[in-house]
């Protein structure tokens, strides 16, 4: 018997390295996870680390779990098998290092996200604490030594007891955050406002006065981050430097493994887990030195120079929206339809002393963290006052380099401090991080550039005077439906270029320089149309557009016809525009006759395939209409005059540039609206030359306002008031 209970244990021995592997490749993930964010930070000087890639989520977590797989090993012997209490205690320290990094990630989730997370990470800190002390506990009843055991395990584990419920404080303090944020946008989001309107009255949308008022916009959501907050928060600071000591004790012992044993664990190991137990531990400790030495020092250095007054009694105020959430909750039960017996009394009572006994906890949390950190600032202070000394002395002897830089532009952003979004109790923002939150803007505006749309400008250097967006349709074209949908910016330039790719005797060239300006065209005016459809009653005509474009701009074909031999079939471009039309003339009095629902006599609920055929329908049409009085039409005459006309549309789409970008920073959602307004100055960059052209040109004046000129059947009804006749001017 024993020696099957040998044989058997030897097998299941023989896999253990591969479980090895496992655990190394979770830590691997984790690691690069943690790194990606630091570069990232680094790169955009953003030296509070966002967290971006490295977050509290579910695939992080279950990788941690496998990464601790070691020191919730309850099976293996550390006495016999020394070599796994260093990666055990790197586990340990690594975890904690994990939950420091999550802190500012916090301010990213929902409440749902924040209790679920939570919870997770709570069972898996728990978890792990309980298989180290029961393996313990069950040594401690085994006569003979254990070693150093107990005592290298403490310090990890009370890093980890330390962190979690410091998480759960920041968590139960996030929503009264948002909220309070949620409060100070509304009141500069007013005065920013009114800045804007002063602009919209302006002769002309110059970049320059795009940029100064979406700069106050990007002040507010860059201050107002909720991952931003919870960095500059005193918990964030703490959480850093929790598992610093354990840290330090595994350099230490570490370095004793190597210098006192000579590194005998390093050159073999008896370990059940093989070589992968040396590389654990060492991707491990990289870990632990990426996510947590280099971000201690600078977030600590970042939250120590916010505020020089550290032995001021504001340190150790408790400010409202710390325990807001959990007075809510306690006072919410006076609000409960309340019975009249006992048992309600008693579970009333029970509920309050719990929250009361919860806010205590929490003051007590938060009070501590502010100990820590004010012990840690009166120690880093004389290093903080040389660095200072030294670097405005360095300044001094620059300061003529530095006046004949862009001080001008400098002075103007740091009139921005008013837009500075900041918590009760937070000390004033330092001015070179008002400096990098503009310098990140200004970079994402030079980014932009750099990601002009060539093709399409060079399309846009065609229109003229924005007739295209009257003349692409007229009321001379009999209706086949009892009423007419609408049209979205991108449903008749699909159209128009599907008609331009299908015409004969169009060198395959030109036609692929068409289908490449226009691409990037409807990139921007499906934005357009999204943004400015505010009702969202045209979801459907966009999706019509969008379905119909992929057809047409990758396999070439329109309602399963194939353009390319459309064109080699046709001898003229008549013959197109009349096989084209025709077909969508048939498909619609098809879909006419077989629709029996009511809901279709709305066009707005009609089919991709029936609003595509009817946009065919009435621009072919029209097409043919206005080339009736007309002796010759080329080929090449109609391609050209069909890319004036799309020139036309795009260029009467993206006057409302301006107010989409504008609109972009007006995102109301917290947690998107950092991203949104990013987004906003990266396509103030990118579409920068495309404003410059269109200021060149005169617009109708009625078009002036923007809810007109958001859509395009408002332009079309302007130039038919206006006398144009489509069917001699196209």
């Amino acid at each position: 018997m024993d020696a099957f209970d040998s044989s058997v244990q030897k097998k299941l021995d023989e896999i253990m390295p591969w479980i090895g592997l496992y655990i190394t490749a979770a830590s691997a993930v984790c690691t690069l996870a943690m790194a990606a964010d630091a570069v990232n930070g680094l790169r955009h000087k953003r030296l509070w680390f966002p967290c971006k890639y490295f977050s509290l989520n579910a695939l992080f977590l279950t990788l941690l779990a496998v990464a601790m797989k070691l020191p919730q090993d309850v099976n293996t012997n550390p006495v016999r098998n020394s070599d796994t209490l260093p990666p055990k205690i790197s586990s340990l320290i690594f975890m904690s290092t994990a939950m420091a990094n999550f802190m500012s990630s916090l301010g990213s989730m929902n409440n749902k996200e924040l209790l679920a997370n939570i919870v997770a990470l709570g069972i898996l800190v728990i978890t792990i604490v309980a298989n180290v002390l029961i393996q313990f506990i069950q040594l401690r009843r085994i006569p003979g030594p254990i070693g150093i055991y107990p005592i290298s395990l403490l310090f990890p584990l009370t890093s980890m007891l330390l962190l979690l419920p410091t998480l759960a404080a920041s968590a139960i303090s996030v929503p009264t955050i948002k909220r309070d944020l949620e409060l100070k946008y509304k009141e500069k989001h007013k005065v920013a406002l009114r800045a804007e309107e002063m602009v919209h009255r302006s002769e002309a949308f110059k970049i320059d006065n795009q940029r100064e008022v979406m700069m106050k916009y990007w002040v507010m959501a860059e201050t107002s981050s909720p991952q931003f907050v919870m960095a500059r928060s005193v918990v964030c600071a703490t959480s850093t430097l929790i598992p610093l000591i354990p840290a330090i004790g595994l350099a230490i012992l570490f370095i004793v493994e190597i210098v006192m044993l000579k590194a005998e664990f390093l050159r073999r190991t008896s370990s059940v887990y093989g070589a992968y137990t040396l590389w654990i531990l060492v991707i491990q400790i990289i870990g632990v030195v990426v996510g947590l030495m280099f971000r201690w020092f600078l977030a600590l250095g970042f939250k120590c120079s916010m505020n020089n007054h550290y032995t001021s009694r504001k340190e150790i105020k408790i400010e409202a929206h710390w325990i807001q959430t959990l007075v809510d909750w306690r006072d919410s039960f006076s609000a409960v339809q309340i019975r009249q017996d006992k048992c309600t009394k008693y579970i009333h009572d029970a509920k309050w002393f719990i929250l009361t006994f919860c806010i205590g906890v929490q003051i007590m949390i938060v009070l501590f963290n502010k100990f820590v950190v004010l012990v840690f600032a009166l120690l880093i202070r004389p290093i903080l006052v040389g660095f200072t000394s030294i670097k405005k002395l360095i300044m001094w002897h620059s300061s003529r380099v530095m006046a004949s830089d862009n001080q001008p532009g400098d002075d103007r952003d740091l009139n921005l401090s008013y837009y500075i979004l900041l918590l009760e109790g937070e000390a004033e923002l330092p001015r070179w991080i008002l400096k990098n939150i503009c310098h990140r803007a200004d970079n994402m505006i030079q980014t932009g550039r750099k990601k002009q749309p060539k093709s399409l400008i060079g399309l846009l250097r065609k229109f003229d005077k924005f007739n295209g967006a009257g003349q692409f349709d007229t009321n001379q074209i009999p209706s086949l439906y009892s009423q007419e949908p609408p049209n979205c910016w991108t449903l008749p330039v699909m159209t128009l270029t599907s008609i331009a790719i299908a015409l004969p005797n169009i060198a395959k060239e030109k036609k692929e320089w068409l289908l490449s300006s226009v691409s990037e065209g409807l990139t921007l005016a499906k934005l357009v149309d999204k943004t400015l459809d505010k009702n969202a009653e045209l979801v459907n005509i966009r999706k019509a557009a969008d379905v119909s474009w992929v057809e047409v701009a990758i396999y070439k074909k329109w309602l399963d016809m194939d353009l390319r031999k459309t064109s080699l079939k046709c001898s003229t471009s008549m013959d197109v525009l009349q096989e084209l039309s025709s077909k969508a003339e048939r498909t619609i009095v098809e879909f006419k006759r077989e629709t029996k629902d009511s809901l279709m006599e709305n066009p707005l609920n009609w089919p991709v395939k029936a609003l595509t055929t009817n946009s065919m329908y009435r621009i072919g049409r029209t097409i043919l209409l206005s080339c009736e009085g007309e002796n010759e039409v080329t080929d090449e005459g109609l391609f050209d005059r069909l890319s004036v006309m799309i020139a036309d549309i795009l260029a009467a789409c993206l006057t409302n540039l301006p107010h989409v970008i504008i609109t972009m920073c007006h995102r109301n959602a917290i947690e998107k609206r950092e991203e949104s307004v990013h987004e906003a100055f990266l396509l103030l960059g990118k579409t920068g030359q495309i404003l410059e052209l269109l200021q060149q040109h005169e617009w109708p004046f009625q078009i002036q306002d923007h809810d007109k000129a958001a859509y395009i059947d408002e332009w079309r009804a302007f130039f038919c008031r206006e006398g144009d006749d489509p069917t001699t001017s196209v």
